[in-house]
């Protein structure tokens, strides 16, 4: 992140200058009291470290534990007001990310930076928090921090008559979440339930009474929540998508339309992180092609779970660096639903930020016209801005029998992890013959080509016309291409029986394509040109 040294327009300072001797804040006052994040991480050292970064150009930097191995970077404590201007400035400025926000006390834990400093349940600074640093600024003691008082166990007990029964199960959930509970999520709190009520207060510094207090109840919730506080998870409405739903908008940013979908992309905070809005009219049929469709993109890796039903389908693929999840349903002729791109490495917080975009989505009225689009970009290798799956490496192979078997080369299949047909039939390698660079492909669900390949009984004559049928361009046409030339020889270079020898300047495509006669009847396979030092005539093919 870029970082330069503050400086103020004269106007800031003027707005700044109003700020600057206010008195200490009433209790009123004391009760808004907030703070900006600015970044959250897995790692408390990473954490620190980028602490001691922002302190170098700016006040007021803190370091608290948000719950969970997560930890947050902080400006405060100040006012709801300062830190509205604080947020306003340094986002002007570029001092810091743009999707900062303001957060209350309760969300934060343990103050781990600077060293020795204990903000919490202090009011905030009576100087301004943003200020011209040329100008000397007065010196303002800090008043010693008032006593917390907590309930009694008496009391306790009271408050905890009061909860709802979703907030008792709330209170279990977020007990196992923390390792401290593995029963039943009842809301009866029974001897389990007051044993890892102990067991937490014990870990927290807190008399282990069994009976959480007010506050404590707090801080356990708000440690519970932590990733979905770290991932910014914030209510957005989209009218022309026609959607409600929670994001994770610290995370992501929204950025074009490309209908059918609302693009957010990655602010940094979680690399790679990524959000698909997903709105359009359709139908069945629409539904059925969406899910087709989705599954060529590279934001769907290949391995993972797909599921289809009438009326809906949910694909989830993972992959060495990515974990994406996407889901949509049909109803009231609208496709409607979201995908969630996430990093490996981070399961927790995704599967939190994942169930909380679950549990909040909720179709509103309207959806995406399909002419809408943000972006004059256009690419074949691309459908409404995302990327379509390459695959690394492309050959022609031709149908062999009525069930689907296909002939290539073998060149083509060697050290591949996985081999399609037409990119989107996954096949197994069933036959593979190195000496004559054949192999034999079966398609995992048996397919029905509308014509297989017939062969010529006789050779050829030497020097008849012959043709090679082969994807030339790697599938960029729709269609394989012919290459024509002649049969020069009728064995191999070195005077193989198995091998012709082809007066044939093919594309590297074309290799594995059947080679036929003027009759079109197949009279052998064209093999890949070899690799390595010794390379043959450009029109000279095997």
């Amino acid at each position: 992140m870029t970082r330069r040294i503050r400086y103020f327009s004269f106007f800031v300072i003027a707005i700044l200058a109003v700020i600057v001797g206010v008195s200490a804040p009433s209790r009123a006052q004391q009760e808004d009291i907030v703070w900006v994040q600015i970044e959250a991480h897995p790692s408390q050292r990473v954490a620190l470290e980028r602490a001691q970064i922002y302190a170098q150009d700016l006040a007021d930097v803190n370091a608290f534990s948000l719950g969970g191995s997560w930890s947050g970077i902080l400006l405060g404590p100040y006012l709801r007001s300062d830190a509205e201007q604080v947020l306003r400035v340094y986002r002007a400025e570029g001092q810091i990310p743009r999707d900062s926000y303001i957060v209350r006390s309760r969300a934060l834990g343990r103050q781990f930076y600077p060293p020795n400093v204990d903000l919490l349940n202090r009011g905030a600074p009576a100087q301004p928090p943003v200020s011209d640093p040329a100008t000397p600024q007065p010196q303002i003691s800090q008043a010693a921090p008032e006593p917390v008082i907590d309930e009694t166990p008496n009391e306790a007990r009271r408050s905890e008559r009061l909860l709802t029964a979703q907030e008792r199960r709330d209170l279990q959930i977020a007990l196992r979440w923390g390792g401290y509970y593995n029963a039943a999520i009842d809301g009866a709190y029974g001897p389990g339930t007051r044993r890892s009520m102990a067991a937490w207060q014990s870990d927290n510094g807190y008399d282990q009474t069994g009976i959480l207090t007010t506050r404590q109840r707090q801080e356990l919730m708000d440690q519970y929540n932590a990733p979905l506080i770290s991932a910014g998870m914030r209510l957005h409405r989209d009218t022309r998508a026609g959607i409600e739903i929670e994001l994770p908008l610290a995370a992501v940013r929204q950025g074009r339309y490309d209908a059918p979908f609302v693009h957010f992309e990655a602010t940094g905070a979680v690399p790679g992180a990524k959000v698909l809005l997903i709105s359009q009219d359709g139908t069945q049929d629409t539904l059925f092609g969406l899910y087709e469709i989705m599954q060529t993109l590279e934001i769907v890796p290949f391995d993972g779970a797909r599921e289809r039903g009438n009326d809906s389908f949910v694909l989830e693929g993972r992959d060495r660096s990515t974990v994406s999840h996407t889901e949509v349903s049909l109803a009231n002729g609208a496709l409607k639903g979201f995908t969630l791109v996430w990093p490996t490495g981070d399961e927790e917080r995704r599967q939190r930020v994942l169930t909380a975009m679950q549990e909040t989505f909720q179709r509103t009225p309207g959806a995406l016209d399909l002419a809408l689009t943000d972006t004059a970009q256009q690419d074949l290798d691309l459908i409404s801005g995302l990327r379509v799956r390459k695959p690394r490496l492309s050959r022609t192979g031709f149908y062999i029998d009525r069930s689907g078997s296909v002939m290539t080369t073998v060149a083509a299949v060697q050290g591949c992890t996985r081999v399609t047909l037409d990119t989107d039939y996954p096949a197994q390698v069933a036959a593979s013959d190195d000496t004559l660079g054949l192999a034999v492909l079966r398609p995992s669900t048996s397919l029905v080509p509308l014509e297989y390949a017939g062969f010529a009984a006789d050779d050829p004559r030497l020097r008849s016309e012959i043709a090679v049928a082969g994807y030339s361009f790697e599938g960029v046409l729709g269609a394989p291409t012919l290459t024509f030339g002649t049969l020069a020889d009728l064995k191999g270079l070195r005077g193989e029986p198995d091998m012709q020898r082809l007066a044939l300047t093919p594309l590297p495509g074309d290799a594995g394509g059947p080679v036929l006669d003027s009759a079109g009847r197949v009279v052998g396979m064209l093999l890949s040109a070899p690799t390595g030092a010794q390379q043959l005539p450009q029109n000279v093919s095997l």
